[in-house]
């Protein structure tokens, strides 16, 4: 296929493709889908291997949040039955990043519902950032405030935080739609401020509210200009008591072209598998693997994601590996430090591959069905 044989050999080159042929990716046909996987996956383990990075989200305010976008379960006047709670104690958040941590996370993504910080709310923040950094050194520390006051940037990175989170999530042109009390350029501002400070930028979307195929490209284009290190992929989880309920616009495989689309446009940054990927690809999510080099473990910020076991257990099938602490996750040229073998290199001729542990835990005795009183699993 010409079309995906240009893009590998764009995003092997760091270059541009069209919007066109973005759009044609995201046109292109279920029966062109595993063409699809696995020309990105080619670009994707040019820069990154098979090593997948995991992030640990910790929800330091949930809910009660004045801003009224539409996805949000914690936006003002949302109904949807979430847990609400005010600030999280530092010892509290550590605990909670602990967690992570111990699943394999490096990265602990540190999220505040609310317009933006205060600057006791900076303080805040600055000290348990400084309590899991002293309990942690090699832990990355991302934090998710909303938007930043002039200043707060800098005092957030003094404090050791190593990225900030603020993601675009549609395109300019349909941003108004989804939220009233901030704009478009409010957002980028936020993420402009992060990168003047010294903090790898974090900035992604939302896909499945609706928006059409042009949208997207349109969203992902604008954060390939504003070049943020990560661009998590979120899809719409449509939670009863907020404006976007109803819509149910995805399946698994346009969530799949989607990502391919996104790791076409930004070849060698971290593209990271967000929320909902458990609602929308279901058992397609390893193919996702193939496509992403990062994703969150475990639970979200209002919703309960896939057990960080299974999540683990996936990587290992799919033929992934657990990125370390101790290699760095971008590649040289963006300022990554390079990664020498760890980029995912082939072994050496005459190592023997490692074999797996015998998965006794998923034999199971049937005591239902034929010969006991129980009905049959179908």
């Amino acid at each position: 296929m010409d079309l995906l044989n240009t893009l590998v050999e764009k995003g092997l080159r760091r270059e541009l493709p069209t919007r066109e042929e973005a759009l044609a990716v995201l046109a292109t046909s279920d029966d062109e889908l595993l063409d699809v996987v696995a020309a990105a996956g080619k670009v994707r383990r040019q820069w990154f291997g098979r090593r997948v990075k995991l992030n640990y989200l910790v929800n330091l305010k949930s809910g009660l949040c004045p801003e009224d976008c539409s996805y949000c379960s914690q936006r003002l006047g949302s109904k949807a039955e979430i847990l609400k709670y005010t600030w999280l104690k530092p010892d509290e958040a550590t605990k909670a990043a602990a967690a992570g941590v111990a699943g394999g996370a490096k990265r602990v993504c540190l999220v505040a519902s609310g317009r933006g910080p205060t600057d006791k709310d900076v303080d805040r923040v600055s000290k348990t950032i400084e309590a899991i950094k002293d309990r942690h050194e090699d832990v990355e520390v991302c934090a998710c405030l909303g938007l930043l006051s002039d200043g707060q940037a800098e005092r957030l990175r003094a404090a050791g935080a190593d990225a900030y989170n603020h993601n675009l999530n549609t395109s300019e042109g349909t941003y108004g739609a989804i939220t009233t009390t901030h704009t478009y350029a409010d957002r980028v501002e936020t993420v402009q401020q992060a990168q003047a400070a010294g903090m790898s930028a974090c900035s992604g979307l939302i896909a499945g509210m609706g928006e059409s195929d042009a949208d997207l490209v349109d969203v992902v284009f604008a954060l390939r200009e504003l070049d943020p290190d990560s661009v998590p992929v979120n899809f719409l989880i449509p939670f009863e008591g907020t404006p976007l309920a109803k819509e149910w616009n995805l399946t698994p495989q346009r969530a799949l072209r989607i990502l391919a689309m996104v790791r076409f446009v930004c070849p060698d940054v971290e593209v990271r598998l967000a929320g909902g990927r458990e609602v929308h690809l279901r058992t397609l999510q390893p193919l996702a693997l193939h496509l992403v080099n990062s994703i969150f473990l475990g639970d979200y910020l209002t919703s309960e994601g896939q057990a960080g076991q299974a999540d683990l257990e996936m990587i290992a099938d799919a033929g992934f590996e657990v990125e370390g602490t101790d290699t760095t996750t971008l590649p040289e040229h963006r300022g990554g430090g390079g990664c020498a073998s760890a980029c995912g290199e082939p072994a050496a001729e005459g190592d023997a591959p490692e074999i797996p542990a015998a998965r006794t835990d998923l034999v199971s005795v049937r005591r239902r069905g034929a010969g006991t009183d129980l009905a049959p699993n179908a």
